[in-house]
């Protein structure tokens, strides 16, 4: 089992950028697919980047893509999701999630069994 816990969100003025942080408990850190997921006020949560248990794969949400870069370092079990020029409607919270059973880039929510508290973003216009 692991934990997550994010943290690194808050308000930007579009064109911004921040870098959200997901730092997870355990030593088995590293055999865990990691995703961010984002969720909008009356809207369903949805995938946002990935990345597979050693970093050599990405993938991302064709609304962030060149925009988002996810990285993991598996020393320190952290994720990370850097959120360059950032639009309003990238406001949501924003939650990391592990996939222990994930071989590869994992988009699909239900793959995903281990989820942090969430991080608020907010870009304003």
């Amino acid at each position: 089992q692991v934990q997550l816990a994010e943290s690194g969100g808050g308000l930007v003025q579009a064109g911004g950028s921040l870098r959200l942080s997901c730092a997870a408990s355990g030593r088995t850190f590293s055999t865990y697919a990691m995703g961010w997921f984002r969720q909008a006020p009356g809207k369903e949560r949805e995938f946002v980047a990935a990345i597979s248990r050693t970093g050599t794969s990405t993938g991302y949400a064709d609304s962030v893509m060149g925009r988002f870069s996810i990285s993991r370092d598996n020393a320190k079990n952290t994720v990370a999701l850097q959120m360059n020029s950032l639009k309003p409607e990238d406001t949501a919270v924003y939650f990391c999630a592990a996939d222990r059973y994930g071989s590869g880039v994992s988009r699909k929510i239900t793959f995903y069994e281990y989820w942090g508290q969430g991080t608020q973003v907010t870009v304003s216009s």
